[in-house]
C-alpha cells in the first residue's frame, strides 16, 4: 500500500489554489476542477462533504489537531514575503523553540493550520557558525552527532 498524502476539504477551490500557489509557492501537479493536487503530495477538495456523504454543516472549522508542515531554507525572506498578505491570520508569529528551530504558524483560507519552519540543517549550521561544537549542537538540537556532522 502506498500513502497518497493528506487531502484538505475547502470551501472555495479557487481561493485555496491562489493561497497555496502565491503564499506558499506550491506547484500544482493536477487540477480537475474541484480536486487539485500539489507537488508536496497534498490535495485540496471542494465539495468534500457532499462527496463522502456528510452534512456540510457538520464539517469542522479550524480543527486544531492537524497542520501542514513546510520547511523554508530562508525563513526571514519568507516572513517578509508573508508580510505582503494583509489578510493572513496568524496562530503565532515567528518563535524559536528550545532546540533552536524558528517557526511561524498561520491559517489557510479554510482555517487549516500551516507551519513554516527552518530546516534542522539550517538550525545546525547556525549553531556551528555561532561557535557551538558538534557535541554542543547535537545536545541543543536533540539530533544525533552523525546528523550534525553531515551538515558541516
Amino acid at each position: 500500500m502506498k500513502f497518497g498524502g493528506p487531502l484538505l476539504a475547502v470551501k472555495d477551490i479557487e481561493a485555496s489554489k491562489k493561497f497555496y500557489i502565491e503564499v506558499l509557492k506550491q506547484k500544482i501537479v493536477f487540477d480537475i476542477g474541484p480536486h487539485v493536487g500539489f507537488e508536496g503530495m497534498f490535495s485540496l477538495q471542494e465539495g468534500y462533504a457532499e462527496l463522502v456523504g456528510f452534512d456540510k454543516n457538520e464539517m469542522l472549522q479550524c480543527p486544531k489537531n492537524f497542520q501542514l508542515y513546510f520547511e523554508e531554507e530562508d525563513l526571514d525572506s519568507f516572513i517578509e514575503h508573508l508580510g505582503k498578505y494583509a489578510d493572513i491570520k496568524y496562530l503565532h508569529h515567528v518563535k524559536e523553540y528550545s532546540w533552536g528551530q524558528r517557526v511561524v504558524r498561520f491559517f489557510d483560507p479554510d482555517m487549516h493550520i500551516i507551519e513554516v519552519a527552518e530546516s534542522m540543517e539550517i538550525v545546525v549550521k547556525r549553531f556551528l557558525k555561532q561557535g557551538l561544537s558538534v557535541e554542543e549542537t547535537a545536545e541543543r538540537t536533540m539530533f544525533p552527532i552523525d546528523f550534525v556532522k553531515s551538515c558541516i
